[in-house]
């Protein structure tokens, strides 16, 4: 295991406090006056889901965590599980709690191939992609002069989500969402 300076955890990167696995959000290296410097962090615990903050100081060395990740196929979700199989051997097959997956999930089309984050044996989540393209499955009718309400309505898209689109969008077409904050993005020909 690889011990990390106190200027070393920066964002993006794993560290292991306390016996469990943290991403590290945001990090500020700063000095107060006379003081020594120190690397004040914001943390989310991976298993939890938990954000805390933590200064780090000169002296301290911090653990950085191995997390490990596998190729994934998502294949349908059922009671509360999220099921997947290994892309190169269908017959691996193993579910995910709703929880592990997680909001973005509701944007995930059967045969999606996804990177899943281990911890030894623990899942932690997936790698999602920022944009998926997803078809649109029920649209209310356009109402001329209906701009009172921002020029937007609600749709449902094909895998049950649902998205605020401009009043043009209509049945049938393909649009883009991001699926960090599930606003659209645009429509695709």
């Amino acid at each position: 295991m690889a011990m990390l300076e106190y200027n070393e955890v920066t964002e993006h990167k794993y560290i292991i406090m306390d016996g469990a696995p943290y991403e590290v959000l945001s990090s500020h290296v700063f000095r107060k006056q006379q003081r020594k410097p120190v690397n004040a962090t914001k943390l989310k615990n991976l298993i939890s889901g938990k954000v805390t903050e933590y200064s780090f100081h000169q002296s301290e060395k911090i653990e950085e965590a191995e997390i490990d990740s596998r190729p994934a196929k998502y294949l349908y979700n059922n009671r509360g599980a999220y099921w997947f199989a290994d892309p190169s051997d269908p017959s691996k097959r193993w579910s995910v709690a709703d929880e592990v997956v997680g909001p973005r999930g509701k944007y995930l089309k059967p045969n999606t191939e996804l990177e899943q984050l281990l911890f030894g044996e623990q899942s932690l989540g997936f790698k999602f992609p920022i944009t998926v393209d997803l078809r649109v499955t029920e649209a209310p009718p356009n109402v001329k002069g209906d701009t009172a309400t921002g020029g937007n309505k609600t749709v449902t898209l094909e895998t049950g989500a649902t998205a605020q689109v401009p009043l043009f969008i209509s049945e049938g077409e393909v649009i883009r969402v991001n699926t960090e904050t599930g606003e659209y993005r645009e429509r695709v020909k």
